[in-house]
């Protein structure tokens, strides 16, 4: 299938807080309880439709071992959006050992978008990778993405002319252009 954009995404976070169950749940519509720790890193794609245009998500889901930090890290450069993922306590509301407040807070701090999500019941995973995806969008339509270089995360599709204003480059664009804030609920 045809695409107007590739954006590639990182899911970054510390090991065991679900960043390969969020994949899965967005990926193939499904939760696996017990999943192996990532090795390095594992890759995921699904398509979407923004405004009328299919894009296609690249997602790398990252290691959360300090182990490999030196290999993600290389992941980071070139992502257009990147999911941060953190575990308020295994969606037991009840044991919540972060405050959604505080997540908040960091959010807003960040310039980033937040959302509590929970691979397990699928709460809030498809709006945390489609609201990226509309906030990329948008940044392109405003021109404040280069979609002609492709270091940014971003990959125009096959048969499409695309004419913008030439962004901020990577290397020069801040964490809160980065995408989306997401802990599990």
């Amino acid at each position: 299938m045809t695409y107007a954009y590739l954006f590639k995404y990182i899911i970054i976070g510390d090991t065991g807080v679900g960043k390969s169950c969020l994949l899965l749940q967005f990926t193939d519509k499904r939760f696996q309880p017990v999943h192996d720790l990532t090795i390095g890193v594992e890759f995921g794609a699904r398509m979407v439709n923004i405004d009328g245009k299919q894009i296609k998500l690249q997602i790398w889901d990252t290691a959360g071992q300090e182990s490999f930090r030196s290999i993600t890290r290389s992941y980071y450069r070139g992502a257009a959006g990147a999911l941060l993922v953190y575990d308020i306590t295994s969606d037991l509301e009840s044991r919540r050992d972060v405050k959604r407040e505080e997540g908040e807070a960091f959010a807003r701090e960040h310039g980033l978008i937040f959302m509590e999500t929970s691979a397990k019941t699928a709460c809030n995973v498809e709006e945390a990778f489609i609201n990226t995806a509309k906030e990329i969008y948008r940044k392109i339509q405003q021109g404040l993405f280069d979609v002609h270089n492709e270091a940014n995360g971003i990959k125009i599709g096959p048969q499409q002319c695309i004419s913008t204003s030439v962004g901020p480059s990577a290397s020069q664009r801040s964490s809160r252009d980065m995408g989306s804030d997401s802990g599990c609920c």
